[in-house]
């Protein structure tokens, strides 16, 4: 259930002592098993939080979420579920978890974590990919982000929507609400649909944003058989970003065969996927000296020519591989007036305060003590061991 600010009131010393982790923006996720808490960092990984929990913190903390979303939590409802504009709860009762109570905690943040100096700086991707990246944007290119859970697909994602023209209608579809399109690109025409289990489900949302207009649909993720609903939005022209999972461009065209779950209707949407999709994006993750780094592997365009079924990788190993691209690919750029998609992109110097060294994947030793997706400027001074409870009445 999503709450409003105006019921949201936790203050600082409700978190306890995971209140240094809620604050820290490097931290995206917190996870308590009812032993250890786990907490995954942007930079550091995941690791085990050198905190404990007490059993009257976590019973406090649980009993003013339910509350807050006016739930029951018990062994007869054994799941709590409360989501803020910055973060997501989900608490699994002891009743019916055999290791204690699960708390999961995963940030949303209201910020684009990525920009072209960090994106460079931390060996994200090159200016030659940046300037590509971008340009399918301004070409209007249905565009697929893959990569597996916690990659950083949908900061991409985020950071795509900036060149999405002010005057393009976009509609976001959520289950949980991540991409935060409105906030992070004010001003822009955008309307924010979340999906709500069987009362307004993804195909609901994606049928209904047909009937609103929009140059742009961004869906949180492609999970399911709504991919087929999405394939049809862009035979009619609307345009797409989305998210799926996936550890391979090349992949995309059967991992969307195998969501539709209808052999009959499976080889049709592969030839769809070709024909619509224009291009897909991999981005990877791998921990290298204790640090996490990530960064654009992969980069194809589908195309659908003279019957013939076409993916051209263009960038693999974080490298241009080919600079191939389909004519029907090429076509699309040229209508948006954009004859070379390979050309550099000129900074704007003040919005890219400098331009930092190129740094390839292949440098990423030298790169460790460089990384600076995010500014590490939190300090802490939240002791770790002591936690002192408000009253039982203090208002939620």
């Amino acid at each position: 259930m999503k709450i409003t600010r105006e019921r949201w009131k936790f203050k600082d010393e409700n978190y306890g002592p995971l209140l240094e982790f809620v604050k820290d923006e490097n931290v995206t996720d917190i996870n308590y098993n009812g032993t250890d808490v786990w907490i995954d960092d942007l930079s550091k990984g995941r690791y085990k939080a050198d905190v404990t929990l007490s059993k009257e913190f976590i019973e406090q903390f649980s009993v003013r979420v339910a509350d807050a979303v006016s739930a029951n939590f018990n062994q007869y409802d054994p799941l709590l579920e409360a989501e803020t504009d910055t973060l997501r709860i989900s608490i699994i009762h002891e009743s019916v978890a055999n290791t204690g109570r699960s708390i999961s905690i995963r940030k949303t943040p209201i910020v684009m974590r990525l920009n072209r100096k960090k994106m460079l700086n931390s060996g994200y991707a090159s200016h030659e990919i940046i300037s590509l990246i971008q340009h399918c944007v301004e070409g209007k290119m249905n565009t697929l982000m893959c990569g597996l859970p916690g990659a950083g697909k949908t900061e991409l994602l985020k950071w795509m929507t900036s060149f999405i023209p002010n005057t393009d209608r976009v509609i976001t579809i959520e289950d949980s609400l991540e991409i935060h399109y409105a906030a992070i690109n004010k001003g822009k025409d955008c309307v924010e649909l979340k999906v709500d289990g069987d009362r307004f489900t993804y195909v609901d949302a994606i049928k209904a944003c047909l009937r609103q207009n929009p140059q742009w649909i961004l869906l949180s993720e492609a999970r399911s058989t709504e991919v087929k609903h999405l394939m049809e939005s862009m035979s009619t022209g609307t345009h797409c970003l989305t998210t799926i999972h996936t550890d391979d461009v090349r992949k995309v065209p059967d991992r969307i065969k195998n969501m539709i779950q209808d052999s009959l209707l499976a080889d049709k949407i592969e030839n769809d996927v070709y024909s619509f999709l224009d291009c897909a994006i991999l981005v990877r993750k791998k921990e290298v000296g204790g640090k996490i780094i990530r960064f654009v592997e992969q980069l194809c365009f589908f195309s659908r020519e003279n019957g013939k079924n076409i993916c051209e990788l263009i960038i693999d190993d974080g490298k241009i591989v080919s600079t191939n691209i389909p004519s029907q690919v090429l076509k699309k750029f040229r209508q948006q007036d954009i004859p070379d998609p390979f050309a550099l992109v000129e900074y704007n110097e003040e919005e890219e305060e400098e331009i930092v060294e190129e740094i390839i994947p292949e440098e990423v030793e030298e790169i460790i003590n460089k990384i600076s997706l995010l500014d590490e400027d939190f300090e802490s001074d939240h002791e770790k061991n002591i936690f002192s409870f408000t009253s039982a009445t203090h208002p939620v």
